[in-house]
C-alpha cells in the first residue's frame, strides 16, 4: 500500500467511526434536551450532571479492557491470523460479562457516597441515583456495545457498528421520549426513565450484534457462543496493555471530577452547565476521537504485518486531519455559544446561560491543543504502548487539580478560573505527545505486542 493512500483509507475507516460516535454523543443530548423539559429541570440536569461523571469513572475498567482487546485483534488481523481474532473475541466477551458483574454490585454500593463526596446536594444526589442505578445494574449492556464496536474497528469494519448503534438510537428516542415525558400511554418518570429507555436499546444492540457475530456474517469473525475456558496468557496480555489505559482514564476523569467538586462547592447550576458544555464538548470530540480511533486499528494492523512506516505515515495523517477539523469545530463552538443553548431549553439571561456560555466557549479554545493529543492517543493505544498516555496524562493533570483550585479560589476568579485550568493542561498534554511520538519507542512491529 503507498503512503500516498494512507490518509484516503484513514478517512474511509474514520467516517462511520464518526457517525457511530455522534450517535453516542447524541443518547446523552437526547437525555439532556428531555429533562429540561421536565419539571424541576435543574435538578434534573445537576443530577444528570454528576452521574454522567460517575459513570465515566466507572468505565475505566472497561475501557483498559477495550483497548487491550483492540490492540491484540488489530494486530492478529494485520499478520494476517483469524483464528486468533477470533478466539480474543469470545475471550474479550466473557472477561467483559465478568468484569460488568463486579462494576454492577461495587457501583450500585458507592454511587451515593461518591456523588455526595463529588458535592452533589440532596436533590442532585436523588436524581443522580435514579439515573444510575437501572445503568449499573444492565452495564453489561453498555460494555458489550463497546467492545464489539472496537473490535470489529480492529478488523476493519466501521460499518456494520455504525448500523447497530443507528437502530440503538432511534429505539432510545422513542423510549425516552415516553419514558421521561410520559407519551404513547408511558409513564412519566423523569430522569429515571431516561436510565431505562436508554437501557432497553443497548441491550437490543447487543442482542443484533451477537446474533450477527455468532452467524458468521463478518469476514474473518465468527464468535461461538459455546463459553471457553479463560486463556490466561491472553489475559495478561490484555492487563498489560489494558491497565495504563484504565488508568489513563482514572487520571483523566479524577481532572474532571476535580472540577465538579469545585463547581458543586461554588454554585450547583455551575454543575448542570458543565454538563451541557460537556454534551456540546463531546461532538466537538467526536470527529478527533473517531480519526485517532481509526488511526489506532490502522496502527495496530501495519506494525502486525512488519510495517512501521506505514504506521507513521497514518500518524502523521490523523495529527493534521484532526487538527483541520477540530480547529474549525472550535471557532463555530465560541462564535455559537449562545444560540447552541436553544436546543436545552436555556433561557438566555439567566444564571444557567451565563455559567454555560463561559464553559462552552472555554471548550471551544481548547480545541487546537487537544486535536494533535487526541490523534497521538489512538498511535499509541494502537501500538499497545499505553504507558506513553498515561505518563502524559498524570503529569498534566497532576498540574491541572492545583491550578484550578489556585484560579477559582485562591486568585478569586470562581467558576472561570476552575474551568480555565482545563484547556491550559490539554496544551501541555499535545506538547508532552509531540515529544514521545518523535522519540518513536511505541513502534514496534510483531503481531502480540
Amino acid at each position: 500500500m503507498s503512503s500516498q493512500s494512507i490518509p484516503r483509507q484513514l478517512v474511509s475507516l474514520a467516517l462511520p467511526v464518526i457517525g457511530l460516535n455522534i450517535l453516542n454523543v447524541l443518547a446523552l443530548g437526547v437525555d439532556t434536551a428531555m429533562l429540561g423539559r421536565i419539571p424541576d429541570a435543574e435538578v434534573a440536569l445537576a443530577g444528570l450532571g454528576f452521574a454522567t461523571q460517575l459513570m465515566f469513572l466507572l468505565m475505566v475498567a472497561m475501557m483498559g479492557l477495550t483497548v487491550g482487546s483492540v490492540a491484540l485483534v488489530a494486530r492478529a488481523h494485520g499478520s494476517g491470523d483469524p483464528e486468533r481474532v477470533n478466539h480474543i473475541l469470545i475471550q474479550s466477551t466473557q472477561l467483559t460479562v465478568i468484569l460488568s458483574i463486579a462494576v454492577a454490585l461495587l457501583g450500585n454500593g458507592i454511587a451515593g457516597p461518591l456523588l455526595a463526596l463529588m458535592g452533589a446536594g440532596e436533590a442532585s444526589q436523588a436524581a443522580g441515583l435514579a439515573y444510575l442505578r437501572p445503568l449499573l445494574w444492565g452495564v453489561v449492556f453498555s460494555y458489550l456495545n463497546i467492545l464489539y464496536a472496537a473490535l470489529l474497528r480492529g478488523v476493519g469494519n466501521t460499518r456494520l457498528p455504525f448500523w447497530v448503534a443507528l437502530v440503538m438510537n432511534v429505539l432510545n428516542a422513542l423510549l425516552n421520549y415516553g419514558l421521561i415525558l410520559g407519551n404513547y400511554g408511558l409513564p412519566a418518570l423523569g430522569i429515571q426513565g431516561a436510565a431505562l429507555g436508554t437501557l432497553i436499546a443497548q441491550a437490543t444492540a447487543v442482542a443484533i450484534m451477537v446474533s450477527v457475530l455468532a452467524s458468521g456474517r463478518v469476514a474473518g469473525v465468527r464468535m461461538p457462543l459455546r463459553p471457553r475456558p479463560v486463556d490466561t496468557p491472553l489475559a495478561r496480555d490484555l492487563i498489560r496493555i489494558g491497565t495504563p489505559a484504565a488508568l489513563d482514564m482514572v487520571v483523566f476523569n479524577a481532572g474532571f471530577l476535580s472540577i465538579v467538586g469545585m463547581l458543586g462547592r461554588i454554585d450547583q447550576l455551575a454543575v448542570a452547565a458543565h454538563g451541557v458544555g460537556l454534551r456540546i464538548q463531546a461532538l466537538a470530540f467526536v470527529p478527533g476521537m473517531s480519526i485517532g480511533q481509526a488511526t489506532g486499528a490502522m496502527v495496530g494492523n501495519a506494525l502486525g504485518a512488519g510495517k512501521p512506516e506505514e504506521a507513521r505515515a497514518a500518524a502523521r495523517a490523523a495529527m493534521v486531519l484532526c487538527m483541520v477539523i477540530m480547529t474549525s469545530l472550535g471557532a463555530i463552538f465560541i462564535a455559537a455559544a449562545e444560540p447552541m443553548l436553544i436546543l436545552f431549553d436555556i433561557q438566555a439571561g439567566t444564571p444557567l446561560a451565563g455559567y454555560s456560555v463561559t464553559w462552552i466557549r472555554l471548550l471551544g479554545l481548547t480545541m487546537p491543543a487537544v486535536a494533535i493529543y487526541i490523534a497521538l492517543v489512538g498511535v499509541f493505544q494502537g501500538s499497545g504502548a499505553t504507558r506513553i498516555s498515561l505518563r502524559i496524562n498524570l503529569i498534566a493533570t497532576v498540574l491541572q487539580i492545583p491550578l484550578s483550585a489556585l484560579l477559582g479560589f485562591t486568585l478569586g476568579l470562581g467558576t472561570f478560573g476552575v474551568w480555565f485550568a482545563f484547556p491550559l493542561a490539554l496544551a501541555l498534554k499535545s506538547v508532552l505527545g509531540v515529544r514521545d511520538y518523535r522519540r518513536g519507542a511505541w513502534a514496534k512491529v510483531g503481531a502480540s505486542r
